[in-house]
């Protein structure tokens, strides 16, 4: 069986556009993983606070409970938008994966028909991930505490 250099040349370069789509999906998990790491290590500072043996102010208190309740939201909207571009990735990737495999002439065009469906699914999910991101980053900067609690005469 010969195959000539030309095609096999448009088929590694077929596969391999959405490749870079990929990479944008790796960029924004990095980005995400960044900030889920900073929410937990806030939440697990309140938490310290919290638990603490010295007893806070009331009023400094409240504010690490309703501040705990943010931070723990804002986890959340990360970790669905990691979910979501992590699922991205499968999907591009099995899109990546047929589109070989139909130039390379293993799946007919009847049996490929699913690729487009991978496509799209794949993009639906980068998009939706993306939203997830930007909901997360409103939240938090509309639950940033611009004027914290004064603890005797000072701020904390």
């Amino acid at each position: 069986m010969h195959i000539p250099n030309s095609q096999i040349t448009s088929t590694i370069q077929l596969a391999l556009a959405p490749v870079f789509l990929l990479m944008a999906v790796v960029a924004l998990i990095t980005a995400v993983s960044g900030r889920l790491a900073r929410v937990i290590d806030r939440m697990r500072f309140i938490h310290a606070e919290l638990l603490a043996e010295g007893e806070l102010p009331e009023k400094l208190r409240a504010h690490y409970l309703v501040e705990y309740g943010d931070v723990k939201r804002r986890g959340r909207l990360c970790a669905i938008a990691i979910f979501l571009d992590v699922l991205s990735g499968v999907l591009i990737s099995l899109t990546v994966l047929e589109l070989f495999f139909f130039q390379a002439g293993v799946l007919l065009l009847g049996e490929g028909s699913y690729l487009i469906y991978t496509f799209i699914a794949g993009l639906v999910c980068f998009v939706s991930a993306l939203v997830m991101v930007l909901v997360e980053v409103v939240y938090a900067y509309r639950s940033a505490v611009w004027d914290l609690p004064i603890q005797g005469g000072e701020r904390p």
